[in-house]
């Protein structure tokens, strides 16, 4: 009988390709052969703080070099570009929620280094306010942590920080317009014990949300904030 619902399942909603979006014609693949070979993790010169490219000579990128930052590191897997855009839209708003498993393993795999060095105890996606969740179905951060969970043996728990204020949406906002935006938007619903935690999120771009997440929490216990996300995108 399970054979029999995972040959109609697969008939009716067959797995996709993350990137091209064509039919997985292995179903034990997450990306197909193709794509796998396209896509390259990001490399070269990191800024030591968020992790965004930067030049040679440089250090930091210009939004750390230019003020503090409340989380204690943070790196992102993939450079955010119109083939990674359209990926995570259909992730997102369409319904292909299985792209989030191979995002979810590139970021054990790519951040395994990271991982090992921040040690984290606790993954905690970034949270949807409730009207926004109702609307989408789902939190795309909460999928990403929950799969990185098992991948990585680390617990992860979505109910710790709660959106409490409903935000405008921060694509077309800079830097301080973003900031203000986040403002107080965040809650953490218990006190925490000097616990390392690791946001999870799908893009981080100026890092406000992150700044915003990584407040709550130090303020409610705990002793060091990191995160991981899928894509870096451009200021």
């Amino acid at each position: 009988m399970r054979k029999t619902a995972d040959f109609l399942l697969d008939m009716l909603y067959p797995k996709k390709c993350p990137m091209c979006h064509e039919v997985l014609k292995d179903k034990k693949l997450l990306i197909c052969e193709r794509c796998a070979g396209r896509i390259r993790p990001i490399s070269g010169a990191l800024c030591m703080k968020c992790g965004k490219p930067v030049k040679m000579e440089e250090e930091y990128c210009p939004v750390c070099r230019n003020g503090n930052r409340y989380f204690s590191e943070g790196r992102s897997i993939f450079p955010y570009g119109e083939l990674w855009r359209q990926s995570l839209v259909r992730f997102k708003y369409y319904g292909c929620r299985e792209y989030g498993d191979f995002y979810a393993k590139a970021m054990s795999v790519y951040g395994r280094k990271y991982l090992e060095r921040w040690k984290p105890q606790l993954l905690v996606p970034v949270p949807l306010h409730p009207s926004k969740k109702r609307m989408r179905g789902f939190n795309q951060s909460a999928y990403l942590a929950e799969k990185l969970s098992v991948f990585t043996g680390t617990p992860w728990d979505d109910s710790l920080v709660i959106k409490i204020r409903r935000t405008r949406s921060q694509k077309k906002l800079d830097a301080v317009q973003r900031r203000n935006n986040l403002r107080k938007a965040y809650r953490v619903s218990r006190k925490l014990s000097d616990v390392t935690v690791l946001v999870v999120d799908d893009v981080y771009t100026t890092g406000s949300t992150m700044e915003a997440m990584a407040m709550c929490l130090l303020e409610a216990g705990a002793r060091d904030v990191y995160f991981l996300t899928v894509c870096a995108g451009r200021l």
